[in-house]
């Protein structure tokens, strides 16, 4: 980088983003914890979420959802979970007689999101599902409604929404730190391995933009602070790879904002990318790796100076975060960051986005 000051920066400005972090805002007053059933024993809710209840000061883990009768053996022996709250999906729907769940965290394949999630709301339980939040976005509407008439929360798992630089950045663009934003560029992607169900366009619903693309869009809409206009996108897949008989490999997408800023996004299964840059009229900010798991890391350029961001450590991580904001929620009597109307927002761009590659012109959004 040019101009480089190799100094660090100890983040001043915007620190109050890290504040606001679910976890942070929490200690305010007493909460009741969130009673979590998680549903969906893969890779992602045994090796990322379970682990991160111990950490978690407002959400304790006290049932299971499996159809694998060793998974519910192994896990609930390990989390200490009794018999009676380990169910198969089978018995799924009597979660609504055990009064130790509050809220099921729905991490199954896509295509299962809103039949779980819409069952859990008519079990009387407050519902985080992950990301995307469904295959559509009629199916994401009928997710709200079954949440709304059974008087409970939904809210989508978004996790760079809760993990500290990312929500940095949002603080540093709403403060004009940058001055008005002009051009935000955010790429996510890996070179995805063959047969796995994000594969299969029945249950990913579609392919890298179904998955990893959502990071790209999610970067682009927290970090403009505003909804796009427009949108202009263009597929790239090689259908000779077997990975791609059925979905998409790569989708360069293009969002229009009311204030003139334009976001160049890449969602890709074929390349390695994780990072985000927002700039304005008086500098930039960016992150490499952004949206990871771990490792952030952020630089702030201004008067042709780059210098790296550094925030204080010991604040919840992302996880911590989005576990415990919608016992937040539940007790201030609000809608959780990253609601169902974020997700069924990210859903009809992600529509939009489809329908723009697939008819090779700009969709103007309403």
């Amino acid at each position: 980088m040019d101009g480089t000051d190799r100094r660090t920066l100890l983040a001043g400005i915007g620190g109050a983003s890290v504040l606001a972090l679910a976890g942070g805002r929490a200690m305010a007053q007493p909460v009741k914890p969130m009673r979590y059933a998680v549903v969906g024993l893969g890779s992602y809710a045994v090796n990322q979420i379970m682990p991160q209840f111990a950490n978690s000061a407002h959400s304790k883990l006290t049932a299971l959802v499996s159809g694998t009768p060793a998974k519910l053996e192994k896990y609930g022996a390990l989390y200490g979970i009794p018999r009676s709250h380990r169910y198969s999906y089978a018995t799924y729907d009597s979660i609504r007689n055990n009064p130790d769940i509050d809220a099921v965290y729905v991490v199954l394949p896509n295509n299962m999101h809103a039949e779980y999630s819409i069952r859990a709301s008519q079990a009387g339980k407050h519902v985080m599902c992950e990301k995307p939040m469904s295959v559509s976005s009629a199916e994401a509407e009928a997710m709200i409604a079954a949440a709304h008439k059974a008087g409970r929360k939904l809210m989508i798992g978004y996790r760079s929404q809760f993990e500290q630089y990312n929500r940095h950045g949002i603080d540093v663009v709403k403060q004009g730190v940058l001055g008005p934003v002009r051009l935000i560029t955010a790429q996510t992607g890996f070179n995805a391995s063959p047969n796995q169900w994000r594969l299969e366009k029945a249950m990913a619903g579609g392919g890298s933009l179904m998955d990893i693309g959502i990071y790209s869009l999610q970067a682009a809409r927290y970090l403009a602070g505003e909804e796009p206009v427009a949108v202009t996108a263009m597929e790239s897949t090689d259908r000779h790879d077997p990975r791609f008989r059925e979905v998409e490999d790569r989708i360069d997408f293009l969002l229009r904002f009311p204030s003139g800023a334009i976001a160049n996004c890449v969602s890709s299964y074929s390349s390695g990318h994780n990072n985000w840059r927002v700039t304005g009229t008086k500098g930039w900010l960016g992150m490499e790796p952004a949206t990871g798991y771990d490792g952030h890391r952020m630089w702030l350029n201004k008067d042709w100076k780059t210098q790296e961001v550094l925030l204080p450590a010991g604040h919840p991580n992302q996880w911590v975060g989005q576990l415990d904001e919608l016992a937040l929620s539940v007790a201030q009597g609000r809608e959780p960051i990253a609601s169902g109307q974020e997700g069924l927002r990210d859903m009809r761009l992600v529509e939009a986005i489809y329908q723009s590659a697939r008819e090779g012109r700009t969709v103007q959004l309403t």
